[in-house]
């Protein structure tokens, strides 16, 4: 049987920490599939298509590495992809909260489908999606934050 997470976010844009996860999560499952949400409660900077774009040449060759998207319960999302792993980085205990309440929510909506927590690693604690756009949106440096492709994608999109 395979192992299958789901490793799911805005991925809006992908940084070293969510890399970090993904990577490390590919020596405990078969396969991970990065589930890109569509939250129509936010306006991502970038398009669907280009996040998934910006993942895969993140990932070159990677055949256990499956990019999809979704909408609704996320719970609902795993059992259509047969998968019985949440997988969800940490970053500060901020996170943890939130996270727990997800977790638990997400059991009492499926209780046969589990949340696997993974703590970024400290060269990346402080790094966030949001945070990173912020900075770059301002001409700062995220050289240490994202991989040179992504930074590339987001000067292109704040010189717009």
């Amino acid at each position: 049987m395979s192992r299958i997470a789901i490793y799911p976010g805005s991925f809006d844009p992908l940084t070293y920490g969510h890399i970090s996860i993904i990577e490390r999560g590919l020596r405990v499952f078969d396969t991970i599939i990065v589930g890109i949400a569509i939250n129509v409660r936010k306006t991502p900077l970038f398009t669907t298509e280009e996040r998934i774009d910006l993942i895969r040449k993140s990932f070159p060759g990677e055949d256990r590495l499956q990019l999809d998207t979704f909408e609704g319960l996320l719970v609902d999302y795993a059992k259509r992809v047969n998968s019985k792993v949440i997988l969800r980085g940490l970053r500060a205990v901020s996170d943890f909260e939130y996270e727990l309440q997800m977790a638990n929510m997400n059991r009492k909506l499926n209780d046969t489908i589990e949340t696997m927590f993974m703590m970024t690693e400290e060269t990346h604690f402080y790094v966030s999606s949001g945070l990173v756009k912020e900075v770059a949106r301002f001409g700062g440096a995220v050289t240490d934050q994202v991989p040179k492709h992504v930074e590339q994608a987001l000067k292109a999109k704040f010189s717009e």
